[in-house]
């Protein structure tokens, strides 16, 4: 009897030192993760998409923790630029690494990425097509271990280095792929819910609307010390967030509210991030024929109806910065400016002179959960709604979960949205293409707004190389788009992280990004 206790306490010491350990290298993170689409690092283009698949692929060169303005080595091992006849050449020498599949990464690999990008059209091929200008054969594999990117005049190299690090750059086993191909796809189907990287995680599986779980990738180059799983679980409301991170269930919570994120602050049972971003908290004004924003009066009106500094106070609780152009504050091209403090009645005045004295109806889609800053998006409507009610506009707020309010925005369909936007890397031009050119078929085109003087604006500013002359570029850029413009810029937000204690190395950039590799727990 007394051996068989024995042995039972045994199994049970066994079994609780094996949940202990299961839970010290698991993460789980709570957040909004609603806008995933697909988990394709070539098709990608939303933000937990970005936060998922930078850790599922590698890309040649990338930006370390902190630091957005010196490129590390990642894929690449070196890089050389040299001047050509016709522009620009990139050379890239290749560490030895392997994808979770075993193979090893090959120039051939880094080709494939690259012209299935561009075959495909993605949401954001415009980053290779119109900005880098590259084309299928711009890419090249001497050998194995080389890759050669040669780029024309109009493009500039340095921003061609800095877009490389974002999602399309992610090097796809291109064996992998092919073996998932259907119809020509190229494997896009498969890779949805699938990876195919050589990144520090491989995915275990996508459960939608519920959790993403991410497992260790034993053939990584850069490995996790401790954590051999992460889970991004799907919580959508902040005081979900909070009983899950009071309860131990969750490690990390990324969406408090500011009032919450506040009080937690005040206290020592968590740690708190207030992470900068170059996140835009903004209103897209669908300015196509027969829309109601088609006349640049109304946009303007729009702008000055909005109370920022309410939303900044009174919502964000100073989560957030007074901005209202389209560069984000940290960047080089930022105008600080306030270009339309809130003027209730200048606005009445410009919807009069738009002959749209009387106000007019308009629907509105929000998003179900939160949005930049942590603010509850529900709340940031019923603000908007208000401050344009004052003005005559009345707003027909239509909630829907991210992935499907961005569909629609993608498809055009938005006559107005409230959403959030952040470059796709570390540049004004990262906001200046997309929001301005409306050929680059992002943000502009989404709106419908186009406008040829902005469009070759942002195309010449992005291929500057005197940092003056480039300056001065985006200052013309950023007041025509000001005032004629498709957008009410809200706010430039802070990330507001609550964080267990036991908890060490987590740590989510301005653009975005967090490594999880670089995470422990204890």
């Amino acid at each position: 009897m007394k051996a068989a206790l024995t042995a039972a306490l045994s199994l049970s010491l066994l079994a609780t030192a094996a949940a202990q350990t299961s839970r010290q290298s698991t993460l789980v993170i709570g957040g909004d993760f609603s806008d995933l689409i697909t988990l394709d690092p070539g098709v990608s283009y939303e933000f937990s998409g970005s936060l998922v698949t930078g850790n599922l692929y590698d890309t040649l060169v990338a930006y370390e923790g902190n630091n957005l303005t010196t490129l590390k080595p990642r894929l690449a091992s070196s890089w050389t630029v040299t001047p050509t006849a016709t522009g620009s050449r990139l050379t890239f020498k290749l560490r030895d690494a392997k994808f979770s599949t075993g193979r090893p990464v090959t120039a051939a690999d880094v080709v494939y990425s690259v012209n299935r990008v561009i075959n495909l059209k993605t949401p954001s091929s415009f980053l290779y097509t119109d900005v880098a200008n590259l084309k299928v054969g711009s890419v090249t594999a001497p050998d194995a271990k080389t890759v050669v990117m040669d780029i024309p005049k109009t493009a500039n190299p340095n921003i061609v280095l800095a877009l490389l690090t974002f999602n399309i750059g992610g090097v796809i086993d291109s064996t992998e792929a092919k073996a998932h191909e259907q119809g020509g796809d190229y494997g896009t189907a498969w890779l949805k819910d699938h990876s195919a990287g050589s990144g520090p995680f491989v995915l275990n599986r996508w459960d939608r609307s519920a959790q993403v779980a991410l497992d260790a990738n034993p053939n990584a180059f850069r490995r996790s010390p401790t954590i051999k799983r992460v889970i991004l679980r799907y919580m959508l409301e902040s005081s979900a967030q909070q009983a899950a991170a009071n309860s131990g269930e969750i490690d990390v919570a990324m969406n408090y509210t500011p009032d919450a994120f506040k009080a937690v602050a005040a206290g020592t049972k968590f740690r708190t991030q207030k992470a900068d971003s170059f996140l835009l908290a903004y209103l897209g004004m669908n300015s196509a024929k027969g829309m109601p924003f088609e006349d640049a009066r109304v946009r303007e009106a729009v702008r000055y109806a909005i109370d920022q500094d309410g939303i900044i106070s009174g919502l964000l609780q100073g989560l957030g910065r007074k901005t209202q152009t389209i560069i984000p504050i940290g960047l080089a091209g930022s105008d600080p400016k306030i270009y339309y403090p809130y003027d209730p009645e200048k606005a009445k005045a410009l919807l009069k002179a738009a002959g749209k004295e009387g106000g007019f109806s308009v629907d509105f889609m929000v998003s179900t959960g939160s949005c930049a800053g942590g603010v509850p998006c529900a709340d940031l409507a019923a603000k908007i709604q208000a401050d344009l009610a004052k003005v005559g506009i009345k707003l027909n707020i239509k909630q829907m979960v991210n992935s499907e309010l961005l569909t629609a925005y993608r498809a055009q369909k938005a006559p107005l949205i409230q959403v959030s936007w952040s470059p796709d890397y570390p540049d004004a031009d990262g906001n200046g293409t997309p929001l301005s050119d409306y050929n680059a078929k992002s943000l502009a085109w989404r709106n419908g707004w186009q406008n040829a003087a902005a469009s070759k604006l942002a195309q010449s500013a992005a291929i500057e190389t005197d940092a003056t002359k480039r300056l001065n570029l985006y200052k013309q850029l950023t007041a025509l788009m000001v005032k004629d413009g498709p957008f009410a810029i809200l706010y430039q937000p802070s990330r507001p992280i609550v964080i267990q204690q036991s908890v060490s190395g987590f740590n989510q950039n301005a653009n975005g990004d967090v490594q999880f590799e670089k995470i422990s727990k204890k």
